[in-house]
């Protein structure tokens, strides 16, 4: 057991890790001792109580921020305040979904069924968008996040978190061989890796025309979430 900032989701401080990476993704994505070393710690430390790992625990720290609440997104989301909140998740957001779908005004979009290329969504119509470890499977990330963008009202902001290897730039995986995450056995379509994101994430962001983004850290490098906004007032 390993101690650790406490949960945003439900309040718990212990926390459980097990390996979750294979020697074949190791390979493909060349990850030193050191990058496995927290990409594990990313993916496979949870909450003791939720189950929540690092990457959903900051994701939820990045909600938090956007409603402007001190509590817990657990607690947040039974809150009064939750309904004045429109939420799209795109894609299951990790450990978030059944916390999520408990706001009045969440609306899911399961991924690769709801294209990122193109929302069925009208300019403007949500506060928040979430998505989760999603955008490296996308074709064309910035044209996503633009998407993303443009369906948020202003003031509003796309939450999201991405496998980030912070010691590189970014590379498109186009030419090399098919890198699938979820399993080291399964190589569904939807897995497949289209981008290698590094330290330069934040200019997709910034070209796809978000005014702001801010950086939210549980035991960094091993949890890492963005909160990008849409400036503007509604």
């Amino acid at each position: 057991m390993r101690p650790a900032t406490r949960c945003s989701i439900c309040g718990g401080t212990t926390f459980r890790r097990r390996e979750v990476l294979w020697q074949r993704l190791i390979d493909e994505w060349q990850i030193s001792p050191a990058e496995v070393d927290y990409i594990d710690r990313q993916q496979g430390e949870r909450c003791g109580d939720c189950r929540a790992n690092l990457r959903s625990v900051a994701l939820a720290s990045a909600l938090l921020s956007v409603f402007r609440s001190e509590d817990t997104l657990s607690a947040f989301v039974d809150s009064p305040a939750a309904a004045g909140f429109k939420v799209l998740e795109v894609n299951t957001a990790g450990n978030l979904h059944a916390t999520l779908e408990r706001m009045p005004g969440h609306v899911f979009g399961a991924y690769p069924e709801m294209d990122m290329h193109a929302l069925p969504f009208a300019d403007g119509s949500f506060d928040v968008v979430v998505h989760s470890d999603t955008l490296e499977h996308v074709a064309d990330p910035i044209h996503a996040l633009a998407e993303c963008r443009r369906v948020l009202r202003p003031g509003g902001a796309l939450c999201f978190t991405a496998p980030v290897i912070i010691g590189r730039m970014s590379r498109s995986r186009e030419g090399l061989a098919p890198s699938y995450h979820g399993n080291a056995e399964e190589k569904r379509g939807d897995w497949v890796v289209r981008t290698e994101f590094g330290a330069d994430l934040w200019a997709f962001v910034m070209e796809a025309g978000f005014e702001r983004i801010q950086l939210f850290s549980v035991g960094y490098p091993a949890g890492l979430a963005w909160a990008a906004y849409r400036e503007g007032v509604s």
